[in-house]
């Protein structure tokens, strides 16, 4: 009876979860909402972690060289994790599992769990601004949005942005933490 009773539960957590992805998907429908959120999703491949962890010597000097190598370090090190978590779950990316959901843009991988996105881009905020704080009116609402495309975009789950978010956060308190 409590095996049936989790599986009504996880069926319906499921499909909440795709309803609200199928939400998000259809409300970016206008081609300006797609299209901002394929540019977010774009530059929160790496491109502007990249673009910052250049600048950041730049404009802090020794401290800035510093704050990119740890961004660069805890870069590897979720990587890591996100691939052996993608293989060892499997789960289907949204734009799979429902026909209602369109792809905004192709995949870089098979599976959604956790989104690598949001891993990467609460992970290098939480340590652009341990070191740098004036950079959190940039990096905080940029990783927001990285997260929101993700959804937005039919690639992941709101449980796959919210762990890619847990596991990202960890990770830099972690380091930040030695």
């Amino acid at each position: 009876m409590n095996t049936e009773r989790l599986r009504l539960s996880m069926q319906r957590a499921i499909g909440f979860e795709i309803a609200v992805c199928e939400l998000l998907n259809r409300r970016s429908q206008p081609h300006q909402v797609k299209k901002f959120f394929v540019v977010i999703s774009w530059l929160g491949d790496g491109k502007a972690w990249y673009c910052l962890m250049f600048v950041l010597p730049l404009m802090y000097g020794e401290g800035g060289f510093a704050t990119a190598w740890s961004m660069a370090k805890i870069g590897v090190v979720n990587l890591l994790i996100y691939k052996l978590t993608k293989q060892l779950t499997g789960r289907q990316r949204p734009c799979a599992v429902s026909a209602n959901i369109d792809l905004g843009i192709a995949p870089l991988d098979q599976y959604s769990f956790p989104s690598g996105h949001t891993m990467h881009a609460v992970a290098f905020s939480m340590i652009a601004t341990a070191h740098h704080p004036e950079l959190t009116f940039l990096v905080v609402p940029f990783s927001t949005l990285v997260a929101l495309s993700r959804i937005v975009l039919g690639l992941h789950y709101p449980t796959d942005v919210i762990a890619g978010g847990v596991i990202g956060g960890y990770i830099a308190f972690l380091l930040l933490s030695f």
